[in-house]
């Protein structure tokens, strides 16, 4: 008996399909009439995703990598119809292909029965070149759709933070058109992005998504025309309601059916306002990409974000900081936080202290690795093998094949024991390789990114502690 698998995918695009439930239900239906076994472990569903790109649909990629697996796991892949496997022709042929060719499995819909002689190909070919057809024309015409809707002021996307949505149109939201109003306010009153951030993550106010604040998502909204009853939209069709977009001249504008939140001469004192702010501060606009020592390594010991380095590269602060979600800055100098790794490398290294820190790797911790069991597996597979020969199911040089591999995957498996190194085997490397770092680190001659790659190899982190400002070093080895 043949061995399937069923590939099942509902998209929210289509409007006319079966269930996932009715769709198992039909193919199990097929294989029972059919005497083909589907086991529940091969049944793949991919809910809510469209078949236009098979990269974005997990089930289907799992599906994929199950099917390379040797032996072959199952004989035939079933679909209620060729449009659930692919609505893209170049999908359908190279994975189509790729099954029938490289791995032996068929590909067959349940409710689309092609024969077996020559004529199919064309038949399955004209199926697919329709599904792709319905699939860019449904897209063309929900775009169409929301071009139209835009264009009678209606709204094509979810309310932005301080709206609801009410019947076809936003309507201010009570609870947090007030906060929106206390930005602009805010802004106009000199207080800048990162500060007005931190004031709202400290009210406990987040964001229509649930997260705190940033000074990106303060700026957004402060330029946001939203707010003052507009609407915009790209000329490409897609609505930048979204995400933070500048006035750019692929923007259409609109007058929304919603009521306004701010009124015009606000919203334009603002927009004039960060004009000038820009224009005053482009000398700290960042610079070209400088590469440092410690790059990647230091972390805020108040949240844990990495430390990065300022537009004039001469200190390191925490990028959440900057941004306005962590409440403590840790403002360091370059050199001041490169001349203490140093001291501290050096210190530990004379004082044997580094120990306290080290990190151990996982594979030398105490855990449990089911070596043994899979190497118990493979010594039952050598009796089995032994029968098959011994009954006459095999001759003796498919036992003698079947015995290699069998002992060259023992062997794997016992090469993949966890080691035992004693802590004094681990002290050891830790000085060698701290000896060999320091000597990199105080040589002029030597590269910051060469400084920050043998960093890596002997540090797992730093945290700088702030307001105490020293450092505490985890180890690696």
């Amino acid at each position: 008996m043949k061995t399937a698998a069923a590939y099942i995918r509902v998209s929210t695009e289509d409007q006319v399909e079966y269930s996932p439930d009715s769709q198992l239900k039909a193919i199990r239906n097929y294989a029972k009439q059919n005497e083909i076994i589907l086991p529940d472990k091969f049944v793949f569903i991919d809910e809510g995703i469209s078949g236009r790109k098979a990269d974005k649909r997990p089930a289907f990629q799992q599906m994929i990598g199950t099917a390379k697996l040797k032996p072959r796991p199952f004989d035939v892949i079933l679909l209620w119809k060729f449009s659930r496997f692919a609505r893209n022709r170049e999908d359908s042929i190279v994975y189509k292909s790729m099954l029938r060719k490289q791995c032996g499995i068929d590909v067959i819909s349940i409710s689309e029965q092609l024969g077996e002689d020559k004529t199919s190909i064309l038949i399955e070919a004209l199926i697919e070149a329709m599904d792709e057809y319905y699939s860019v024309n449904l897209a063309e015409e929900v775009r169409r759709g929301m071009n139209e809707k835009f264009s009678r002021g209606e709204v094509v996307s979810q309310p932005p933070f301080g709206y609801k949505m009410g019947n076809g149109f936003f309507v201010p939201d009570e609870v947090n058109a007030p906060i929106v109003q206390m930005m602009f306010r805010d802004y106009l009153n000199g207080m800048g992005t990162r500060a007005i951030s931190a004031k709202l993550n400290d009210m406990g106010i987040k964001t229509s998504k649930g997260n705190n604040f940033e000074n990106r998502t303060v700026e957004y909204i402060l330029t946001n025309p939203v707010y003052i009853g507009k609407l915009r939209r790209s000329k490409n069709g897609y609505s930048n309601l979204d995400r933070f977009h500048e006035d750019t001249e692929n923007t259409v504008y609109i007058n929304g059916n919603h009521k306004p939140i701010i009124d015009n001469e606000t919203f334009e004192l603002v927009h004039k306002k960060r004009i000038k702010n820009k224009s005053l501060y482009k000398r700290y606009d960042r610079q070209a990409h400088v590469e440092f020592m410690l790059k990647g390594l230091v972390r805020c010991s108040n949240c844990g974000a990495t430390l990065t380095l300022n537009a004039k590269a001469q200190y390191l602060q925490c990028h959440k900081y900057a941004k306005g979600a962590c409440k403590i800055s840790h403002s360091i100098m370059l050199k001041k936080i490169n001349t203490l790794i140093i001291d501290r490398l050096k210190s530990d290294l004379s004082t044997g202290s580094f120990e306290l820190n080290i990190k151990p790797r996982e594979e030398y911790k105490k855990i449990e690795i089911p070596v043994d069991n899979l190497i118990e597996k493979e010594c039952k597979k050598l009796d089995r093998v032994r029968e098959a020969y011994e009954s006459g199911v095999d001759t003796l040089e498919e036992y003698k094949i079947n015995k290699i591999k069998i002992n060259q995957r023992i062997k794997e498996l016992e090469m993949m024991r966890p080691e035992q190194i004693s802590q004094n085997e681990i002290i050891k490397n830790t000085e060698k390789k701290i000896t060999a770092t320091l000597d990199i680190l105080e040589n002029p001659d030597v590269s910051e990114t060469i400084k920050n790659i043998a960093l890596r190899e002997i540090l797992d982190k730093i945290i700088f502690l702030k307001p105490r400002g020293i450092i505490e070093i985890f180890y690696k080895h």
